[in-house]
């Protein structure tokens, strides 16, 4: 059972001249950089266009072990009327080449639009549709809802039956889901202040560390929503990937360290 805190991507300007990257770092390095301060790192290109098989070898071998990419589904599975209908879309997208990760390949985020609306039978079609393996290599999927309608407890049944994480989502507009569904959970905080240097105060932080021991360990937090029956979530610990994506993103290499610390600091 781990806990990785991460950010999203490594290729950000404002991370430059000893912001994150030492002054004068090559771009070359960055990814390399990146990993070995940083747990985790999510891939937004990937939800735009395939990448090459090379493209995901490079990235295993300029990463250490212990590293873990989580790798952001494809707009053309996710951004269709229909999801369950995706199925050829999301087998193209499993055989571009992410088993070149190899130890390195986290979860798969799935991202739905925020007009996409909860439909039983449609989102059942969906989540069956996804791969359990790739070349051998276990996946692990995750699906972030969109619209205040996924926060129900036929959702939470859906996921928890195909295990499937449920994201805890902080973006504004997206419903907050705290059921544990799979044998992991996975985080995105987006509400990062420029003010402050580590993008969330201290009370911030330990919100966000409480929940990622708490998940981690099997339990489930007090006082956040659930769609579903709060016990049907405890019992089951796992990793946990916490990413700290949008909002203030000058500061989100310096709020997933910090959230790093107080996590570890705590073991």
């Amino acid at each position: 059972m781990t806990i990785r805190t991460g950010i999203g991507g490594w290729t950000y300007p404002d991370w430059r001249k000893g912001a994150f990257y030492p002054d004068g770092l090559r771009q070359a390095d960055e990814l390399s950089h990146a990993a070995r301060r940083v747990g985790a790192i999510e891939i937004n290109g990937t939800f735009y266009r395939l990448q090459k098989p090379e493209s995901f070898a490079r990235w295993r071998e300029e990463t250490p072990p212990g590293f873990v990419f989580a790798i952001k589904g494809s707009r053309y599975v996710t951004n269709r009327k229909d999801l369950s209908q995706a199925g050829e879309s999301v087998d193209t997208f499993v055989a571009q080449g992410i088993a070149e990760l190899g130890d390195r390949l986290g979860p798969v985020l799935w991202q739905l639009a925020k007009t996409k609306r909860f439909d039983r039978d449609e989102i059942a079609a969906f989540l069956a549709l996804l791969p359990r393996e790739t070349a051998g290599l276990p996946l692990r999927h995750a699906i972030e809802a969109g619209h205040e309608s996924f926060a129900c407890p036929a959702f939470v049944d859906l996921a928890r039956d195909a295990g499937v994480a449920i994201v805890w989502s902080e973006d504004e507009g997206r419903p907050r889901i705290a059921d544990r569904t799979a044998d992991f959970a996975y985080l995105r905080c987006q509400q990062m202040r420029s003010e402050i240097a580590t993008g969330y105060d201290e009370a911030g932080l330990e919100r966000i560390a409480a929940m990622c021991r708490a998940w981690s360990e099997g339990a489930a937090p007090e006082g956040l929503p659930y769609a579903g029956d709060p016990g049907d979530s405890a019992g089951g610990g796992g990793d946990v990937f916490a990413f700290m994506i949008n909002g203030a993103k000058e500061r989100a290499p310096a709020a997933a360290m910090a959230l790093a610390e107080r996590v570890e600091g705590s073991e």
